[in-house]
């Protein structure tokens, strides 16, 4: 009897561990600012002609000498309908980039967001990582972003994993214990037409689960910006612009512009649930035709009344507080504080937490760290 009550007792503690399984969501209870159930309906009852179309165009990977030439190409100086700055969103890894482009970048206005330290293979790694990992891999990286590119450490609010790879429930973990507000990882195939909106884990998610494992735990405070597919001219799914398995001929603008417009009318022409433009800039670098389709894509969209570039932050702060088509017009745009950049040239330095023996160079806002950052030691210390 005394060994079955310990481990009785032993079961129980390691069922306190465990994160609370999430039930199907309650209406009544899940309400907004704060809490939204998983749905493909417009935030706020509203119809989709008084909604704004939010369009997101993000850029994956580390900032550096040949990319930031086509961010300034492509990004810089445009402007919506209503006369407020464009946004884009950069999900930026740590290793071999240039914070004082990263500085350079949000003082443009454009939202700086998290791609792990690391961003290493196996895919695995991302597939099995537990909170502590995605603690160290996301919620350091908050504190070395904002050091290193002198920001503030309240402006980063969003990450996306390596690979499109969910961690399961550490994936949200990562969003909720470590000042993040979204994640902007999950992939859906299925709530496409009409598209699924922004929603927070509080309850179970309806959302189809396209690359595994995905969270199964109440996470309150975490939201999910839900990555809606492309379909490309063989009918299938593409999460980045990269990615689709048969897309049009690199060298065809035209052809390029038609798939990017037909994709885009599916949620303008439907309950306008926001559209994205996922894009590694080495793609539109090697295919001028597909980076001018893309550019002729964004003059389309500043052109239209009723559809607007924002950061992926602003798509989340409407859906807290949804307002018409034209209020939102009306608001005043949105402002920052710039930050300064006194540009250090580090290096060499050691990688001893990394590849002992190797040495890296970065580009800083502040004072050079000791050693190259990486894992267990963000600010090189």
């Amino acid at each position: 009897m005394k060994w079955c009550a310990v481990i009785c007792l032993l079961f129980a503690l390691v069922a306190c561990d465990e994160l609370p399984l999430a039930e199907p969501c309650n209406e009544e209870l899940c309400q907004l600012p704060d809490c939204r159930c998983s749905s493909t309906d417009i935030p706020g009852g509203l119809q989709a002609r008084d909604t704004p179309q939010f369009v997101l165009v993000t850029v994956d990977d580390n900032i550096n000498i040949l990319n930031i030439v086509t961010y300034r190409e492509i990004f810089y100086n445009r402007q919506n309908s209503n006369s407020c700055p464009s946004g884009v969103t950069f999900y930026i890894n740590h290793e071999y980039n240039n914070y004082v482009f990263v500085n350079e970048l949000y003082n443009q206005g454009f939202e700086i967001a998290l791609h792990s330290i690391t961003h290493q293979l196996p895919v695995t790694y991302w597939k099995e990582a537990t909170e502590e990992v995605m603690a160290r891999e996301f919620g350091d990286q908050k504190s070395q972003m904002s050091h290193f590119a002198n920001i503030p450490y309240e402006s980063i609010n969003g990450m996306r994993v390596p690979f499109l790879e969910l961690g399961g429930n550490s994936t949200y973990q990562a969003v909720a214990n470590h000042g993040l507000l979204y994640d902007h990882t999950r992939v859906t195939i299925e709530n496409v037409d009409p598209g699924m909106w922004p929603y927070t884990l509080d309850y179970a998610s309806t959302q189809d689960c396209v690359i595994e494992p995905c969270p199964t735990a109440s996470i309150p405070g975490a939201w999910v910006l839900p990555m809606i597919t492309w379909t490309d001219t063989a009918g299938n799914p593409c999460a980045m612009v990269d990615d689709c398995s048969q897309p049009p001929p690199v060298t065809d603008e035209e052809a390029w512009f038609r798939m990017i417009v037909y994709n885009f009318e599916r949620h303008y022409l439907g309950t306008r649930a926001p559209f994205g433009v996922y894009i590694h800039e080495w793609y539109l670098r090697i295919h001028p035709a597909v980076k001018r389709a893309i550019e002729r894509f964004m003059d389309l969209v500043n052109n239209l009344d009723d559809a607007f570039m924002v950061n992926s932050r602003d798509v989340i702060e409407w859906v807290k507080n949804p307002v018409n088509l034209t209020e939102y017009r009306q608001q005043p745009c949105k402002t920052f504080v710039p930050t300064t950049c006194a540009r250090q040239n580090c290096g060499p330095l050691d990688a001893e937490e990394h590849q002992p023996g190797y040495s890296y160079w970065m580009e800083a806002c502040v004072s050079c760290p000791r050693v190259y950052p990486w894992l267990n030691n963000p600010l090189g210390l």
